[in-house]
């Protein structure tokens, strides 16, 4: 079973969309492990892959500004 994301906001576009991690690694043209890495706070995404995942899952609202939401340069 894969781990739960580290935002509820991701975490219920997930459910809502029922994705899994690895069909939005392949909507999102990276690997499986990287996308998890960056839904449960392992890795900090660029901010292109934050867009993309929030494209994907169609969360349109934008993110709180805190720790669970850093992005870094590309």
């Amino acid at each position: 079973m894969a781990p739960n994301p580290q935002c509820a906001a991701l975490a219920a576009a997930k459910d809502k969309k029922g994705m899994s991690y690895a069909q939005i690694a392949q909507q999102i043209g990276k690997p499986e492990q990287h996308v998890i890495d960056i839904c449960t706070g392992a890795a900090t995404p660029t901010t292109d892959e934050f867009n993309a995942l929030a494209r994907v899952l169609g969360i349109t609202s934008a993110p709180p500004h805190d720790a669970a939401h850093v992005t870094k340069a590309a």
